[in-house]
Protein backbone atom coordinates (compact mmCIF):
# COMPACT_ATOMS: atom_id res chain seq x y z
CA UNK A 1 0.00 0.00 0.00
CA UNK A 2 1.47 3.01 -0.68
CA UNK A 3 2.16 6.18 1.55
CA UNK A 4 -0.64 8.23 0.26
CA UNK A 5 -3.57 5.29 0.89
CA UNK A 6 -2.44 5.21 4.65
CA UNK A 7 -2.85 7.27 8.04
CA UNK A 8 0.23 8.25 10.19
CA UNK A 9 -0.65 5.95 14.01
CA UNK A 10 -0.56 9.73 15.85
CA UNK A 11 -3.42 10.67 13.45
CA UNK A 12 -5.72 7.76 13.96
CA UNK A 13 -4.71 7.61 17.70
CA UNK A 14 -6.20 11.44 17.79
CA UNK A 15 -9.13 10.18 15.95
CA UNK A 16 -9.64 7.69 18.60
CA UNK A 17 -9.46 10.06 21.26
CA UNK A 18 -11.63 12.49 19.67
CA UNK A 19 -14.52 9.52 19.59
CA UNK A 20 -14.15 8.61 22.75
CA UNK A 21 -14.21 12.66 24.22
CA UNK A 22 -17.72 13.22 21.94
CA UNK A 23 -19.27 9.97 23.09
CA UNK A 24 -18.42 10.72 26.73
CA UNK A 25 -20.11 14.05 26.17
CA UNK A 26 -23.35 12.56 25.16
CA UNK A 27 -23.20 10.19 28.02
CA UNK A 28 -21.72 11.89 31.10
CA UNK A 29 -24.77 14.06 30.89
CA UNK A 30 -27.36 11.10 30.36
CA UNK A 31 -26.13 9.09 33.51
CA UNK A 32 -26.00 12.07 35.94
CA UNK A 33 -29.60 12.58 35.60
CA UNK A 34 -30.45 8.85 36.03
CA UNK A 35 -28.63 9.22 39.07
CA UNK A 36 -30.31 11.87 40.53
CA UNK A 37 -33.67 9.85 39.73
CA UNK A 38 -32.98 6.60 40.94
CA UNK A 39 -30.94 8.60 44.23
CA UNK A 40 -33.53 6.71 46.27
CA UNK A 41 -32.88 3.42 45.15
CA UNK A 42 -29.24 2.81 46.95
CA UNK A 43 -28.18 -0.40 44.87
CA UNK A 44 -29.48 1.19 41.41
CA UNK A 45 -27.54 4.36 41.84
CA UNK A 46 -24.42 2.47 43.05
CA UNK A 47 -24.05 1.15 39.85
CA UNK A 48 -24.70 3.90 37.73
CA UNK A 49 -22.59 5.93 39.91
CA UNK A 50 -20.04 3.08 38.96
CA UNK A 51 -20.76 3.47 34.91
CA UNK A 52 -20.19 7.57 36.05
CA UNK A 53 -16.77 7.16 37.19
CA UNK A 54 -15.82 4.53 34.72
CA UNK A 55 -17.14 6.76 31.74
CA UNK A 56 -14.45 9.89 33.81
CA UNK A 57 -11.69 7.31 33.35
CA UNK A 58 -12.57 6.91 29.74
CA UNK A 59 -12.60 10.58 29.04
CA UNK A 60 -9.42 11.05 31.26
CA UNK A 61 -7.39 8.31 29.08
CA UNK A 62 -8.60 9.53 26.05
CA UNK A 63 -7.13 13.29 26.77
CA UNK A 64 -3.42 11.10 27.75
CA UNK A 65 -3.77 9.38 24.06
CA UNK A 66 -4.28 12.77 22.47
CA UNK A 67 -1.44 14.60 24.59
CA UNK A 68 0.63 11.76 23.06
CA UNK A 69 -0.45 12.16 19.30
CA UNK A 70 -0.28 15.93 19.42
CA UNK A 71 3.15 15.73 21.17
CA UNK A 72 4.66 13.25 17.53
CA UNK A 73 2.92 16.41 15.28
CA UNK A 74 4.82 18.92 17.27
CA UNK A 75 1.88 20.60 18.08
CA UNK A 76 2.98 21.66 21.25
CA UNK A 77 0.80 24.60 22.62
CA UNK A 78 -2.26 22.48 21.69
CA UNK A 79 -1.00 19.24 23.57
CA UNK A 80 -0.23 21.84 26.96
CA UNK A 81 -3.57 22.79 26.54
CA UNK A 82 -5.01 19.27 26.56
CA UNK A 83 -2.68 19.14 29.67
CA UNK A 84 -4.41 21.24 31.43
CA UNK A 85 -8.23 20.49 30.06
CA UNK A 86 -7.19 16.93 31.69
CA UNK A 87 -6.43 18.29 34.73
CA UNK A 88 -9.47 20.40 34.87
CA UNK A 89 -11.28 17.30 33.96
CA UNK A 90 -9.97 15.43 36.54
CA UNK A 91 -10.97 17.67 39.43
CA UNK A 92 -14.26 17.87 37.84
CA UNK A 93 -16.49 16.52 40.30
CA UNK A 94 -18.92 13.97 39.00
CA UNK A 95 -21.86 14.68 41.54
CA UNK A 96 -22.21 18.28 39.67
CA UNK A 97 -25.79 18.88 39.05
CA UNK A 98 -25.33 20.25 35.89
CA UNK A 99 -22.42 19.27 33.28
CA UNK A 100 -23.40 21.49 29.95
CA UNK A 101 -20.47 23.81 30.74
CA UNK A 102 -17.98 20.60 30.90
CA UNK A 103 -19.63 19.47 27.88
CA UNK A 104 -19.48 22.75 26.04
CA UNK A 105 -15.87 22.74 26.71
CA UNK A 106 -15.59 19.03 25.39
CA UNK A 107 -17.18 19.76 22.11
CA UNK A 108 -14.94 22.99 21.65
CA UNK A 109 -11.78 21.72 22.59
CA UNK A 110 -12.57 18.50 19.73
CA UNK A 111 -13.17 21.06 16.92
CA UNK A 112 -9.75 22.32 17.65
CA UNK A 113 -8.11 19.04 16.94
CA UNK A 114 -6.50 19.00 13.25
CA UNK A 115 -8.84 15.79 12.04
CA UNK A 116 -11.32 17.71 10.40
CA UNK A 117 -12.08 18.54 6.96
CA UNK A 118 -13.50 22.06 7.22
CA UNK A 119 -11.81 24.86 5.35
CA UNK A 120 -10.12 26.54 8.68
CA UNK A 121 -8.04 23.10 9.40
CA UNK A 122 -7.40 21.41 5.60
CA UNK A 123 -4.11 23.54 5.11
CA UNK A 124 -2.38 22.53 8.67
CA UNK A 125 -3.61 19.43 8.36
CA UNK A 126 -1.81 19.10 4.74
CA UNK A 127 1.46 20.35 6.21
CA UNK A 128 1.07 17.82 9.27
CA UNK A 129 0.40 15.07 7.45
CA UNK A 130 3.46 15.73 5.05
CA UNK A 131 5.68 16.11 7.74
CA UNK A 132 4.91 12.87 9.97
CA UNK A 133 4.79 10.88 6.25
CA UNK A 134 7.99 12.37 5.33
CA UNK A 135 9.54 11.45 8.95
CA UNK A 136 8.18 7.75 8.04
CA UNK A 137 9.82 6.97 4.63
CA UNK A 138 13.31 8.15 5.75
CA UNK A 139 12.95 5.22 8.22
CA UNK A 140 16.31 5.22 9.30
CA UNK A 141 17.97 6.96 12.31
CA UNK A 142 21.06 6.00 13.96
CA UNK A 143 21.83 6.41 17.61
CA UNK A 144 24.17 9.40 18.12
CA UNK A 145 27.43 8.19 19.22
CA UNK A 146 28.11 10.87 22.19
CA UNK A 147 25.30 9.24 23.72
CA UNK A 148 26.00 5.69 23.39
CA UNK A 149 29.39 6.65 25.36
CA UNK A 150 27.59 7.92 28.02
CA UNK A 151 24.85 4.83 28.61
CA UNK A 152 28.30 2.95 28.07
CA UNK A 153 29.57 4.50 31.17
CA UNK A 154 26.39 3.63 32.93
CA UNK A 155 27.17 0.23 32.91
CA UNK A 156 29.53 -2.13 34.69
CA UNK A 157 30.81 -5.07 32.58
CA UNK A 158 31.76 -8.43 34.75
CA UNK A 159 36.03 -8.68 33.99
CA UNK A 160 36.28 -12.35 34.55
CA UNK A 161 33.84 -13.77 31.58
CA UNK A 162 32.30 -12.91 28.73
CA UNK A 163 28.76 -11.07 28.25
CA UNK A 164 26.59 -11.12 25.14
CA UNK A 165 24.91 -7.79 23.56
CA UNK A 166 22.14 -8.00 21.35
CA UNK A 167 21.18 -5.06 18.76
CA UNK A 168 18.04 -6.51 17.31
CA UNK A 169 18.31 -3.28 14.87
CA UNK A 170 22.04 -3.10 14.87
CA UNK A 171 22.08 -0.54 11.59
CA UNK A 172 26.03 -0.44 10.95
CA UNK A 173 26.74 -2.08 13.89
CA UNK A 174 28.45 1.25 15.55
CA UNK A 175 26.13 1.89 18.11
CA UNK A 176 26.57 -1.74 19.44
CA UNK A 177 30.44 -1.70 18.93
CA UNK A 178 30.67 1.39 20.74
CA UNK A 179 28.70 0.12 23.66
CA UNK A 180 31.59 -3.18 23.95
CA UNK A 181 34.22 -0.79 23.72
CA UNK A 182 36.96 -2.46 25.22
CA UNK A 183 35.24 -5.00 27.54
CA UNK A 184 34.99 -8.65 27.43
CA UNK A 185 31.77 -8.62 24.45
CA UNK A 186 30.52 -11.17 22.33
CA UNK A 187 28.22 -8.67 19.79
CA UNK A 188 25.48 -9.84 17.86
CA UNK A 189 23.32 -7.95 15.86
CA UNK A 190 20.04 -8.34 13.30
CA UNK A 191 19.84 -5.73 10.28
CA UNK A 192 17.35 -5.62 7.88
CA UNK A 193 19.00 -3.61 5.33
CA UNK A 194 21.70 -5.51 3.59
CA UNK A 195 24.19 -2.99 2.90
CA UNK A 196 23.89 -1.67 6.29
CA UNK A 197 24.34 -5.26 7.67
CA UNK A 198 26.86 -5.73 5.43
CA UNK A 199 29.14 -3.06 7.14
CA UNK A 200 27.84 -3.96 10.58
CA UNK A 201 30.46 -7.19 10.02
CA UNK A 202 33.24 -5.44 10.07
CA UNK A 203 31.98 -4.28 13.93
CA UNK A 204 30.60 -6.86 15.18
CA UNK A 205 31.23 -11.06 15.98
CA UNK A 206 27.60 -11.88 14.68
CA UNK A 207 24.96 -10.33 11.90
CA UNK A 208 21.64 -11.54 10.73
CA UNK A 209 20.56 -10.83 8.12
CA UNK A 210 16.77 -10.00 7.61
CA UNK A 211 13.98 -9.16 9.59
CA UNK A 212 14.17 -9.69 13.00
CA UNK A 213 10.92 -11.04 13.04
CA UNK A 214 11.94 -14.19 11.26
CA UNK A 215 15.00 -14.85 12.54
CA UNK A 216 16.11 -17.55 15.44
CA UNK A 217 17.70 -16.70 18.61
CA UNK A 218 17.98 -18.22 21.52
CA UNK A 219 16.07 -16.75 24.82
CA UNK A 220 17.72 -15.83 27.64
CA UNK A 221 21.35 -15.51 26.59
CA UNK A 222 22.21 -12.25 26.40
CA UNK A 223 22.82 -10.13 29.70
CA UNK A 224 22.26 -6.64 27.81
CA UNK A 225 20.38 -5.70 24.91
CA UNK A 226 20.24 -1.88 23.17
CA UNK A 227 16.67 -1.85 21.51
CA UNK A 228 16.33 1.62 19.41
CA UNK A 229 13.46 0.26 17.47
CA UNK A 230 11.59 1.95 14.36
CA UNK A 231 9.33 4.26 15.84
CA UNK A 232 7.89 6.10 11.86
CA UNK A 233 5.72 3.10 11.66
CA UNK A 234 2.46 4.00 9.91
CA UNK A 235 -1.07 2.04 10.61
CA UNK A 236 -3.89 1.20 7.21
CA UNK A 237 -6.53 2.23 7.19
CA UNK A 238 -9.02 -0.52 8.46
CA UNK A 239 -5.36 -2.48 10.23
CA UNK A 240 -4.37 -3.20 13.29
CA UNK A 241 -3.24 -0.46 15.61
CA UNK A 242 0.35 -1.66 16.42
CA UNK A 243 3.56 0.07 16.77
CA UNK A 244 6.81 -1.23 15.99
CA UNK A 245 8.62 -0.07 19.46
CA UNK A 246 5.91 -2.19 21.55
CA UNK A 247 6.29 -5.39 19.28
CA UNK A 248 9.75 -5.36 19.17
CA UNK A 249 10.25 -5.15 23.16
CA UNK A 250 7.45 -7.74 23.51
CA UNK A 251 9.35 -10.28 21.18
CA UNK A 252 12.91 -9.55 22.34
CA UNK A 253 12.66 -9.47 26.18
CA UNK A 254 12.63 -12.81 26.83
CA UNK A 255 16.07 -12.67 24.85
CA UNK A 256 18.40 -10.56 28.02
CA UNK A 257 18.79 -13.26 31.17
CA UNK A 258 17.19 -12.37 34.19
CA UNK A 259 19.28 -10.08 35.98
CA UNK A 260 20.39 -8.70 32.39
CA UNK A 261 19.70 -5.17 31.37
CA UNK A 262 17.51 -3.59 28.58
CA UNK A 263 18.70 -0.48 27.04
CA UNK A 264 15.15 0.66 25.22
CA UNK A 265 15.55 4.08 23.25
CA UNK A 266 12.49 5.71 22.08
CA UNK A 267 10.64 9.03 21.42
CA UNK A 268 9.68 10.35 25.33
CA UNK A 269 5.93 10.56 24.06
CA UNK A 270 5.90 6.63 22.72
CA UNK A 271 6.01 5.79 26.78
CA UNK A 272 2.64 4.78 26.39
CA UNK A 273 0.55 2.97 29.15
CA UNK A 274 0.76 0.15 26.98
CA UNK A 275 4.67 0.40 26.57
CA UNK A 276 4.77 1.12 30.08
CA UNK A 277 3.02 -2.38 31.40
CA UNK A 278 5.10 -4.00 29.32
CA UNK A 279 7.99 -2.57 31.10
CA UNK A 280 6.95 -2.35 34.70
CA UNK A 281 5.43 -6.00 34.46
CA UNK A 282 8.93 -8.03 33.13
CA UNK A 283 11.78 -5.20 34.58
CA UNK A 284 12.26 -3.42 37.79
CA UNK A 285 14.82 -0.35 38.43
CA UNK A 286 13.35 1.30 35.65
CA UNK A 287 14.95 4.85 35.36
CA UNK A 288 14.37 7.12 32.35
CA UNK A 289 17.02 9.63 30.91
CA UNK A 290 16.70 11.98 27.71
CA UNK A 291 19.00 13.02 24.88
CA UNK A 292 20.94 16.38 25.15
CA UNK A 293 20.42 19.32 23.58
CA UNK A 294 19.62 19.28 19.93
CA UNK A 295 19.56 15.88 19.77
CA UNK A 296 16.44 15.61 21.96
CA UNK A 297 14.67 19.21 20.41
CA UNK A 298 15.29 17.06 16.74
CA UNK A 299 14.21 13.07 17.83
CA UNK A 300 12.75 13.45 21.12
CA UNK A 301 14.57 10.31 22.51
CA UNK A 302 15.03 9.31 25.88
CA UNK A 303 16.73 5.93 27.21
CA UNK A 304 14.67 3.65 29.16
CA UNK A 305 16.96 1.13 31.25
CA UNK A 306 16.21 -1.65 33.50
CA UNK A 307 16.87 -5.40 34.71
CA UNK A 308 15.11 -8.16 33.95
CA UNK A 309 13.27 -10.02 36.35
CA UNK A 310 10.62 -12.94 36.48
CA UNK A 311 7.30 -11.35 34.85
CA UNK A 312 4.69 -9.55 37.73
CA UNK A 313 2.08 -7.71 37.78
CA UNK A 314 2.97 -4.25 37.66
CA UNK A 315 0.51 -2.36 37.10
CA UNK A 316 0.53 -0.11 40.42
CA UNK A 317 3.94 1.38 38.74
CA UNK A 318 2.86 2.26 35.48
CA UNK A 319 1.47 5.60 36.02
CA UNK A 320 4.13 7.16 37.68
CA UNK A 321 6.53 6.01 34.83
CA UNK A 322 3.68 6.90 31.77
CA UNK A 323 3.41 10.84 33.74
CA UNK A 324 7.43 11.32 32.61
CA UNK A 325 5.75 11.70 29.04
CA UNK A 326 3.61 14.24 30.06
CA UNK A 327 6.07 16.10 31.60
CA UNK A 328 9.57 16.25 29.26
CA UNK A 329 11.51 18.50 31.30
CA UNK A 330 11.39 16.62 34.46
CA UNK A 331 13.25 13.96 33.18
CA UNK A 332 16.72 14.03 33.54
CA UNK A 333 19.35 14.17 30.75
CA UNK A 334 21.61 11.35 29.97
CA UNK A 335 25.00 13.57 31.36
CA UNK A 336 23.59 12.49 34.75
CA UNK A 337 22.96 9.02 34.19
CA UNK A 338 25.94 7.50 37.05
CA UNK A 339 28.85 5.58 36.22
CA UNK A 340 28.29 1.44 36.42
CA UNK A 341 24.67 2.58 37.79
CA UNK A 342 23.64 -0.89 36.15
CA UNK A 343 25.67 -3.85 36.83
CA UNK A 344 25.64 -6.72 34.21
CA UNK A 345 25.33 -10.32 35.91
CA UNK A 346 28.31 -12.42 36.02
CA UNK A 347 26.61 -15.43 34.66
CA UNK A 348 28.34 -17.39 31.63
CA UNK A 349 26.05 -18.13 28.95
CA UNK A 350 26.45 -19.54 25.24
CA UNK A 351 24.57 -18.42 22.49
CA UNK A 352 23.41 -21.48 21.34
CA UNK A 353 21.22 -20.13 18.31
CA UNK A 354 21.45 -17.31 16.17
CA UNK A 355 20.29 -17.58 12.66
CA UNK A 356 19.00 -14.28 10.40
CA UNK A 357 15.88 -14.50 8.21
CA UNK A 358 18.49 -14.68 5.16
CA UNK A 359 21.57 -16.92 4.44
CA UNK A 360 24.23 -14.76 3.76
CA UNK A 361 27.69 -15.84 2.24
CA UNK A 362 29.22 -12.64 4.10
CA UNK A 363 28.45 -13.92 7.58
CA UNK A 364 29.89 -17.04 6.43
CA UNK A 365 33.19 -15.73 5.05
CA UNK A 366 33.79 -13.43 8.27
CA UNK A 367 32.86 -16.34 10.39
CA UNK A 368 35.35 -18.88 8.59
CA UNK A 369 37.91 -16.43 8.49
CA UNK A 370 37.58 -16.35 12.73
CA UNK A 371 37.43 -19.75 13.00
CA UNK A 372 40.43 -22.18 12.14
CA UNK A 373 38.11 -24.90 11.45
CA UNK A 374 38.81 -25.69 8.05
CA UNK A 375 42.80 -25.75 8.57
CA UNK A 376 41.88 -27.79 11.08
CA UNK A 377 40.05 -30.13 8.73
CA UNK A 378 42.61 -29.97 6.01
CA UNK A 379 45.31 -30.03 8.48
CA UNK A 380 47.30 -33.71 8.14
CA UNK A 381 47.44 -35.92 10.69
CA UNK A 382 50.86 -36.96 11.75
CA UNK A 383 50.18 -40.59 11.16
CA UNK A 384 49.52 -39.65 7.57
CA UNK A 385 52.62 -37.53 7.05
CA UNK A 386 55.45 -40.17 8.63
CA UNK A 387 57.06 -43.09 7.02
CA UNK A 388 54.90 -45.77 7.58
CA UNK A 389 56.92 -49.05 8.71
CA UNK A 390 55.23 -52.49 9.78
CA UNK A 391 55.29 -53.52 13.14
CA UNK A 392 56.34 -57.21 11.97
CA UNK A 393 57.42 -58.44 8.61
CA UNK A 394 55.05 -59.12 6.44
CA UNK A 395 54.53 -62.54 5.37
CA UNK A 396 53.71 -63.26 1.55
CA UNK A 397 50.07 -63.16 1.84
CA UNK A 398 50.30 -59.48 3.27
CA UNK A 399 52.36 -58.95 0.61
CA UNK A 400 50.10 -60.31 -2.19
CA UNK A 401 47.25 -57.83 -0.53
CA UNK A 402 49.33 -54.88 -1.06
CA UNK A 403 50.70 -55.23 -4.18
CA UNK A 404 47.23 -55.82 -5.62
CA UNK A 405 45.88 -53.33 -3.32
CA UNK A 406 48.49 -50.76 -5.83
CA UNK A 407 50.12 -49.68 -2.38
CA UNK A 408 53.62 -51.36 -3.68
CA UNK A 409 53.83 -49.46 -6.57
CA UNK A 410 57.06 -47.03 -7.13
CA UNK A 411 60.63 -46.64 -6.29
CA UNK A 412 62.26 -48.77 -3.45
CA UNK A 413 65.38 -46.99 -2.02
CA UNK A 414 67.45 -49.44 -0.08
CA UNK A 415 71.23 -50.86 -0.50
CA UNK A 416 69.93 -52.07 -4.12
CA UNK A 417 67.26 -49.60 -5.38
CA UNK A 418 64.64 -51.02 -8.05
CA UNK A 419 61.34 -50.42 -9.28
CA UNK A 420 58.49 -52.14 -8.43
CA UNK A 421 54.81 -52.60 -9.79
CA UNK A 422 52.32 -54.92 -8.81
CA UNK A 423 49.47 -56.08 -10.67
CA UNK A 424 46.19 -58.97 -10.69
CA UNK A 425 45.65 -61.08 -13.28
CA UNK A 426 42.99 -63.88 -13.43
CA UNK A 427 43.26 -66.68 -15.15
CA UNK A 428 40.85 -69.69 -15.46
CA UNK A 429 42.12 -73.23 -16.17
CA UNK A 430 40.41 -75.89 -17.71
CA UNK A 431 40.60 -80.11 -16.79
CA UNK A 432 38.60 -82.73 -17.94
CA UNK A 433 37.95 -86.07 -16.68
CA UNK A 434 37.26 -89.05 -17.82
CA UNK A 435 34.51 -91.22 -16.05
CA UNK A 436 34.30 -95.22 -16.52
CA UNK A 437 31.87 -97.87 -15.05
CA UNK A 438 32.88 -101.19 -13.68
CA UNK A 439 32.78 -102.68 -16.79
CA UNK A 440 35.62 -100.19 -18.07
CA UNK A 441 33.04 -98.42 -20.46
CA UNK A 442 33.10 -94.29 -20.65
CA UNK A 443 30.33 -92.69 -18.85
CA UNK A 444 31.20 -88.95 -18.99
CA UNK A 445 33.58 -86.45 -18.64
CA UNK A 446 33.87 -84.41 -15.41
CA UNK A 447 34.97 -80.78 -16.42
CA UNK A 448 37.11 -78.59 -13.77
CA UNK A 449 37.78 -75.07 -14.52
CA UNK A 450 40.12 -73.17 -12.06
CA UNK A 451 39.84 -69.29 -12.00
CA UNK A 452 43.25 -67.76 -10.28
CA UNK A 453 44.05 -64.61 -9.50
CA UNK A 454 48.04 -64.36 -10.40
CA UNK A 455 49.92 -61.69 -8.79
CA UNK A 456 52.84 -60.38 -10.66
CA UNK A 457 55.53 -58.10 -9.66
CA UNK A 458 57.60 -56.41 -11.97
CA UNK A 459 60.95 -55.42 -10.90
CA UNK A 460 63.39 -53.11 -12.84
CA UNK A 461 66.40 -52.96 -11.32
CA UNK A 462 70.32 -51.67 -12.70
CA UNK A 463 70.81 -55.47 -13.64
CA UNK A 464 67.61 -55.39 -15.50
CA UNK A 465 64.20 -56.35 -15.74
CA UNK A 466 62.71 -59.12 -13.22
CA UNK A 467 59.31 -60.56 -13.10
CA UNK A 468 58.28 -62.32 -9.97
CA UNK A 469 54.90 -63.87 -11.15
CA UNK A 470 55.58 -67.91 -11.17
CA UNK A 471 56.42 -67.17 -7.40
CA UNK A 472 53.53 -65.74 -6.06
CA UNK A 473 51.02 -67.43 -8.47
CA UNK A 474 51.89 -70.60 -5.97
CA UNK A 475 50.44 -68.92 -3.08
CA UNK A 476 47.21 -68.11 -4.27
CA UNK A 477 44.24 -69.73 -3.31
CA UNK A 478 42.20 -70.87 -6.21
CA UNK A 479 38.67 -71.31 -6.88
CA UNK A 480 37.63 -74.29 -8.54
CA UNK A 481 34.29 -75.55 -9.91
CA UNK A 482 33.23 -78.93 -10.99
CA UNK A 483 30.87 -79.74 -13.97
CA UNK A 484 30.00 -83.22 -15.18
CA UNK A 485 28.67 -84.14 -18.48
Amino acid sequence: MSFDNQKHYAIVKLEEAARIIKQATNELPILRKRLERLKENKPKAREVYSDLQQQKNKLLSAFNTAILSLLEMELNEMAEYSVKLSCSVKAFHIMTPDYSKLCSVLLDYISKLPITDTAETKTTNAAIIGRLMANVKMGYYPTDIEHIKYIANGIAFPEDITVNLLDPCCGCGLALHTLAGENNCNTYGIELDRYRAEESLTRLNRVGFGSYFRSRISNEAFHMMLLNPPYLSVMAEGGRNTRSEKRFLIDALSHIIYGGVLIYIIPYYRLTSDICRVLCDNFTDLTVWKFMGNEFQKFKQVVVMGVRQKRQNGSALVAKLAALALQPDSIPELSELPENRYILPKIAKKVELFKGAEFNVAELEEQLKKSNSFSRLFEKNKIDSDVKRPLLPLNIGQVGLIGGSGLINGIVECDTPHIIKGRIVKETNVNKEENHNNKGELIGTTVYETRSNKMIFNLLTPQGFVSLSDYVENTINNDTDRKDE
